[in-house]
């Protein structure tokens, strides 16, 4: 008897690291969106030197602003459509594969992500930034510090100097303590933001934890200890991230 093995529907353009698996923060919401609807998907990892020239071969339109080409992207098979963008990626994954279904904004969700930006978010760029360059490949990495470091004015290494990590925690303590009050307003509902179903939300804050135990796991378990509200939902999302390539 023949058996039938079901193909890729989707090709998930990821950012490529020497341990081979998903560590950025942005493609690990859609992966975890493709995990948690069973959609079946196979990733393409793209070094950072090669997502622009990668995604322009594509016919991939440009995005306005100055990064004109990002991943996480998406080539929905089906009907041969390419997809760049997280938030155009999820909408359209919503709409083609309704159930289960993810709750893709609210405004506790909406409220949480814009703090965790403002909050964690200059936290992260001090502390994973320096670290990030150890699972990029010679040549990524090269590109990686060159571009940052113009960009920024100043060497990676820098960014760790002296008591710069502990002074960004110290000053981002308040703004977690809100933001733990948040995550757990609908805990008594279950372990996710709106209760026992997870949300786009949930797998943002699940692929920023999650990348960030992958490049730095002190910062990883810091988050963890002064926002104690995402253990749960880092915890309730682990099933998704088992298929990581």
């Amino acid at each position: 008897m023949a058996t039938h093995i079901i193909g890729p529907e989707v090709v998930l353009y990821d950012l490529a690291c020497i341990d081979g698996e998903c560590f950025s923060p942005v493609v690990w919401r859609i992966r975890l969106m493709l995990n948690y609807k069973q959609i079946p998907y196979r990733t393409v990892f793209v070094e950072f030197p090669d997502i622009e020239p990668t995604l322009k071969a594509l016919d991939i339109s440009p995005a306005l602003g100055e990064k004109k080409y990002s991943v996480p992207a998406i080539h929905y098979l089906p009907s041969n459509k390419y997809i760049m963008d997280s938030d155009a990626i999820s909408k359209f994954l919503e709409f083609t594969y309704p159930k289960p279904s993810v709750q893709l904004s609210s405004d506790l969700g909406t409220k949480i992500e814009a703090q965790g930006r403002a909050t964690l978010g200059p936290v992260l760029s001090i502390t994973v930034p320096p670290r990030e360059i150890d699972h990029l490949s010679p040549r990524a990495a090269e590109y990686f510090r060159r571009t940052r470091e113009v960009r920024w004015g100043r060497t990676l290494e820098s960014l760790i100097e002296g008591d710069n990590e502990e002074q960004a925690w110290i000053a981002a303590k308040e703004g977690m303590k809100e933001q733990d009050k948040l995550i757990k307003t609908n805990r008594a509902r279950g372990p996710f933001l709106l209760g026992a179903k997870p949300s786009y939300t949930d797998f943002f804050i699940a692929g920023v934890m999650e990348s960030t135990r992958i490049v730095h796991e002190a910062s990883f378990r810091r988050h963890m200890k002064e926002v104690e509200g995402t253990q749960a939902i880092y915890k309730a999302c682990l099933p998704w991230m088992v298929k990581r390539d």
